[in-house]
């Protein structure tokens, strides 16, 4: 099954702080043990695909970010792609 036929598929314009926010929620509901079985495994198949989209969201972030590339002289020289390694 893809991720679109899925019922709960994640809307990839769906913003990382929203995802972040019912991804949180969804902790919140496992971790208070209330949930069955079932409706812990759906819950974590989802929580799953939203950390997934967090982490996509972040790389495209990441990629734009560019630093400023800083002469001997004190001036900007231009930018060049940030290295968060």
């Amino acid at each position: 099954m893809t991720e679109a036929a899925t019922p709960n598929a994640i809307p990839a314009d769906l913003s990382f702080e929203d995802a972040l926010q019912r991804l949180e929620g969804i902790v919140s509901r496992l971790e208070s043990g209330q949930a069955g079985l079932e409706e812990s495994i759906t819950l974590y198949e989802q929580g799953a695909q939203l950390k997934a989209h967090c982490e996509a969201r972040l790389k495209a972030a990441q990629l734009r970010v560019e630093k400023i590339v800083v002469g001997p002289d004190q001036q900007a020289q231009g930018v060049q792609a940030a290295d968060f390694g």
